[in-house]
């Protein structure tokens, strides 16, 4: 069985966010990069541990970034997988990244695709998706639980209100949220083998971008907590009603 896993790199959660040239690009002085949270502890630790069950199983990593990306990667290569593929591009279009999955996948052939349910940054939950139209396969969107037996795969996903339960034949792209795996830590021994593994650098294929960024805004700050006596209800119906017209 031959495995894909799609990563990111993402902010920090503790990083502090602006914006530059006009409110056009993000400003990435300072900022620490961490493999994107959904790609790492769920969808990538998922394929390890498909492939401790079966060794025989090939797992490749692929990401579309600019050699900056490369620390995250190989961090990404020491939790596990025989090696990764960079594309040598750089967007936040979702159709433009997703395009140039879709050719890395097209090259090998994968069984099974997994992705994050969305990029920590931009939310758009839209990759996965678009990866499965463009390789005409099935897509389960949302993952709490994979299963595989032979070639086909049981996944419990969330929907509104609860949970359902779907097989689907390989091939197949699943995208992952909490639930499908549990977090790992590199070893040691992960770390000095990931120095040795193979980062192969791609050109990206000739493909149109369908969005641009027109501008960046940050929301508004959080106004102070105002606290009322509890023996003056009258306070707080007024400023409910006057001041955050609620009622």
């Amino acid at each position: 069985m031959k495995i894909l896993v799609c990563i990111s790199k993402t902010p920090d959660t503790t990083a502090k966010i602006a914006f530059k040239d006009n409110n056009t690009k993000f400003a990435a002085e300072g900022v620490q990069w961490i493999i994107n949270p959904y790609d790492e502890w769920y969808a990538l630790v998922r394929a390890i541990e498909l492939k401790e069950k079966d060794p025989s199983t090939t797992l490749h990593l692929v990401t579309v970034a600019t050699a900056d990306a490369d620390p995250v990667v190989r961090k990404a290569l020491a939790l596990g997988g025989d090696e990764a593929i960079r594309v040598n591009a750089d967007s936040h279009d979702c159709y433009y990244v997703a395009a140039q999955i879709a050719e890395v996948a097209k090259q090998n052939s994968y069984d099974l695709i997994f992705t994050g349910k969305e990029t920590i940054d931009y939310n758009g939950s839209s990759v996965g998706g678009i990866i499965a139209g463009l390789l005409n396969m099935t897509y389960i969107s949302l993952a709490t639980k994979f299963e595989l037996n032979g070639t086909t795969a049981t996944v419990t996903r969330e929907i509104e209100g609860g949970e359902e339960t779907v097989q689907a034949a390989l091939p197949v792209v699943v995208s992952c949220q909490k639930g499908v795996a549990e977090q790992r830590i590199p070893n040691m021994k992960g770390i000095m083998g990931a120095r040795t593994k193979p980062l192969k650098i791609m050109e990206p294929v000739a493909i149109d971008m369908l969005t641009s960024v027109v501008s960046f805004d940050l929301p508004q700050a959080k106004a102070g907590v105002k606290l009322i006596p509890a023996d003056n209800p009258a306070e707080l119906v007024r400023l409910l009603h006057e001041e955050a017209k609620l009622i």
